[in-house]
């Protein structure tokens, strides 16, 4: 069994992070989010993944390289334009060949991971195995309709949806999938639509089953997910400290990377601190990632991801924010005073 991995869209709910980095690259917990995907594939077994990659396909390939990190041997596909995930599968015939196979978008997090699902899929052996979850607005997602149990019809972000069961990001196949993909037509969209592909499937009379999974299950495409995301795993790791720490308070969950610095600093966890950073006179409350190399100053953080390389210095106060790489927020002291910003497209940014 092989793995296909989808790390080619361009991430425009996520900009302006995502006009420099790939949005499968951002750091959760301070581990890019497609990293737990492939620990995830590696965990079920499969050892054979290819990864669809786009215009960011020079920084995918530098982060994972040949997947031996992972205990997987990866194999890269271009994808000229993001046409759909029925696309991705298309161009990937090559590869995938007849060998059944697990589809997993990049930018997915499954708390328990797939092995269970892989496993259930081998077992039973049906052309394909689609996860499902509930979720509060299934108008933003490909959406299952089902009947005792049986899929009745399969719509991608419905108007009017018929159920409130969204696919995960999480499919699985055998070789007939290949029909699928090339019989049907882009949709309004422009894109082969896997909805489209899956539903093509079950009219023909293929063996499709449900799972619908209990346990959380995110798409980080937006801020709002990937702060909650950030939230639910940094809850669960242990305290750990391979860090310097001088006059400080450490409570809760706190993990201290290596080399990290934290002086005359209160840290409430869950956070963690990356390698190389420096916290100094600062606050960093619960459910805050700070990545490598960042150096925070004077300031308070909270409920936040903070990217590498970056300063934060002289802030009274961050809380609900994504800031990127390489970015310096600080107290002017300049005359007038007035607030001087400097950002990208696609920026937002709320004032008090």
């Amino acid at each position: 069994m092989k793995a296909l991995v989808l790390s080619g869209g361009k991430g425009t709910r996520l900009r302006p992070i995502t006009h420099t980095s790939a949005k499968q690259l951002v750091p959760v917990a301070n581990k890019p989010i497609l990293f737990y995907g492939l620990e995830a594939i590696a965990e079920s077994g499969i050892k054979d993944v290819g990864i669809i990659v786009g215009d960011t396909k020079n920084e995918i390939m530098s982060a994972v390289g040949d997947g031996k990190k992972f205990g997987i041997k990866v194999t890269y596909i271009p994808q000229a334009a993001p046409l759909g995930l029925a696309h991705a599968v298309k161009i990937s015939q090559d590869f995938l060949k007849d060998d059944e196979f697990v589809m997993y978008l990049g930018d997915n997090l499954i708390r328990d991971g797939i092995k269970s699902f892989v496993d259930e899929f081998r077992k039973k052996k049906p052309n394909s195995q689609i996860l499902l979850a509930k979720v509060p607005n299934p108008q933003q997602f490909g959406v299952a309709e089902l009947k005792d149990g049986k899929i009745l019809r399969l719509v991608e972000k419905p108007k009017q949806p018929k159920s409130d069961l969204a696919l995960v990001g999480v499919y699985m196949f055998d070789k007939n999938i290949f029909e699928a993909v090339n019989s049907i037509k882009p949709s309004w969209r422009g894109e082969l639509e896997i909805t489209d592909a899956i539903q093509y499937l079950v009219e023909k009379k293929f063996t499709v089953i449900p799972h619908i999974i209990n346990g959380w299950w995110k798409d980080t495409g937006k801020l709002e997910d990937m702060l909650e995301a950030n939230r639910i795993i940094l809850d669960t790791l242990k305290k750990e400290n391979l860090g310097i720490v001088e006059n400080s308070t450490i409570e809760g969950k706190v993990v201290i990377q290596k080399n990290a610095e934290i002086i005359n600093s209160t840290i409430r966890g869950p956070v963690i601190i990356g390698e190389n950073c420096k916290i100094i006179n600062s606050y960093i409350g619960p459910f805050t990632s700070v990545y490598f190399n960042t150096v925070i100053e004077n300031s308070e953080i909270e409920h936040s991801i903070i990217l590498e390389n970056s300063k934060v210095k002289d802030v009274r106060r961050i809380a609900d924010s994504l800031i990127g790489q390489n970015v310096e927020i600080l107290k002017s002291e300049k005359k007038p005073q007035a607030y001087r910003i400097m950002v990208g497209d696609s920026s937002r940014v709320e004032i008090i």
